[in-house]
């Protein structure tokens, strides 16, 4: 599984770190997450400059896409040349977006009259776009899933885990990173966040 992380200018490390780290935990079993960008580097909001993994064009080829958020997420929403560059192809990739990650979903047509997550800062945008914004940390149909709140950034890994390796894979990643003490209660969350969005048959599977 080769899975790009969608990271731009003024990137929230959460989103992309977090859901990049708990997906690398799969590195033995093949599986890579790619920090994925329109530029050799990148700045976060915060000021932390990284290298891109991988160019833009690489989410095309992947097998999932994560869109994390960012502080230019608006400007990055009104930037047809740059959004052009990115293919996607929801029946074939698993396709993943986080707080403002989700107003570029939305931009690129992806949503397809589905309702969304977001953080509560772009809820007001992603409405305008014309999306019905759900007031949960999570939501999936077929290969869509949109997540809200910077930690939610889990749910997406989980969701991503659950549906190319199954629960005991996602279950183990999460147990790893989860606080001592705790994890039990985070495994159990992610989970049920998560399993009423997988597929049928498979949700089925997991009980």
């Amino acid at each position: 599984m080769q899975i790009a992380v969608l990271t731009f200018d003024g990137f929230n490390e959460l989103d992309s770190f977090i859901a990049a780290g708990i997906l690398n935990r799969m590195r033995p079993q093949g599986w890579k997450a790619f920090i994925t960008c329109p530029s050799e580097t990148v700045t976060s909001m915060n000021g932390v400059t990284i290298q891109a993994e991988k160019p833009l064009e690489f989410a095309a080829q992947a097998d999932a896409v994560l869109i994390g958020s960012g502080m230019k997420t608006r400007d990055i929403a009104k930037d047809a040349a740059l959004l052009a560059q990115i293919q996607l192809d929801p029946t074939r990739q698993l396709i993943g977006a986080q707080c403002s990650g989700t107003l570029l979903l939305s931009k690129l047509g992806l949503l397809g009259g589905r309702p969304a997550c977001t953080d509560l800062t772009t809820k007001p945008w992603v409405i305008e776009a014309g999306v019905e914004v759900l007031d949960q940390p999570f939501y999936a149909d077929g290969n869509i899933a949109t997540a809200g709140g910077c930690l939610a950034s889990q749910y997406l890994a989980t969701w991503i885990l659950m549906r190319g390796a199954g629960t005991d894979a996602a279950k183990a990643a999460i147990h790893y990173v989860a606080p001592v003490g705790q994890k039990e209660d985070y495994v159990a969350r992610a989970i049920t966040a998560v399993q009423p969005f997988l597929p049928v048959q498979q949700a089925a599977a997991t009980h």
